[in-house]
């Protein structure tokens, strides 16, 4: 669904004011430039719709989100709300997530096939920015978020440190043969320092432009594009991982998983490999 525009002009100026100084907040608070966004877009949609901010008004809001939105976009909401109820100091009216049941399959994660030749023909074709961008993530299993962090600096050092809520610290390894070669091509670029990923113009990639670049690729090697997109390599690393070693609680902790509970889906296989294993077995 299409974000329309909000009618901001019925807002009072005090709120505006309690909008800005809201940004501000999230600002020193260290959040990023989408969630402040997103943050804003729904603080400002509650005010437009409700003249209090009231436990009652949360309560109906959250109504009528599920009425209109998947779970994952009424939790998104309601996560922003409830860090505007922290803003506004307060904490008491918190509310509940919407409980999202687990599907006992993965989705959209690519075969190792497709991953492979993916890499070869953007190897082929001298696209090395995404030919790495695509093997990093596959690597590591970083977000794409935390990808466009890297910095040519943490590639020469072989690990890069991140930092999340509460001051916490999750370190992130690169693989000793991802790192050989993607230090050789820094030495061709002759780049020693700054962002890792660049566009043709020597700017930062941005999210959405990997993300559009992947699509393309995808049409243009004729592969199923639900599968190739930044996240899909993340679960293909969690994947792989697991297959290698058990340890679920290593594996959520270098994904950065708040609970164990969400690493547990890499257990299941995916709706391909479930429905390839039915076909061999069922022969009744």
């Amino acid at each position: 669904m299409r974000k329309t525009a909000l009618p901001t002009d019925r807002l009072s100026e005090t709120t505006r004011q309690k909008l800005s100084r809201f940004e501000a907040w999230l600002l020193r608070n260290g959040k990023s430039y989408q969630t402040i966004r997103s943050y804003l877009y729904t603080a400002r949609h509650f005010l437009s719709l409700y003249p209090g901010v009231t436990h009652d008004n949360l309560m109906l809001y959250k109504c009528d989100l599920i009425d209109r939105y998947k779970p994952n976009t009424v939790n998104l909401r309601i996560r922003a709300m409830n860090c505007f109820m922290e803003f506004l100091e307060l904490p008491d009216s918190r509310v509940l997530m919407v409980r999202l049941q687990q599907k006992p399959f993965l989705e959209n994660v690519i075969s190792q096939a497709d991953y492979e030749y993916l890499k070869k023909c953007l190897l082929r074709d001298g696209k090395l920015t995404y030919y790495f961008a695509v093997r990093i993530m596959a690597a590591t299993g970083v977000r794409i978020s935390e990808l466009l962090q890297i910095r040519v600096e943490d590639m020469i050092r072989g690990q890069m440190d991140l930092y999340s809520k509460g001051d916490k610290i999750r370190r992130i390894y690169f693989p000793q043969n991802v790192q050989e070669t993607c230090l050789l091509w820094l030495q061709n670029e002759k780049r020693t320092s700054g962002s890792l990923f660049l566009n043709r113009f020597g700017n930062p990639i941005t999210t959405n432009g990997i993300r559009d670049q992947l699509k393309v690729f995808a049409l243009r090697y004729n592969l199923d594009p639900s599968v190739v997109h930044p996240h899909a390599f993340r679960h293909l690393f969690a994947k792989k991982f697991i297959e290698q070693c058990d340890d679920i609680a290593l594996l959520s902790d270098i994904l950065g998983h708040e609970s164990i509970e969400t690493t547990r889906i890499y257990l299941h296989k995916s709706s391909t490999e479930q429905q390839d294993l039915f076909n061999q077995i069922v022969n009744w």
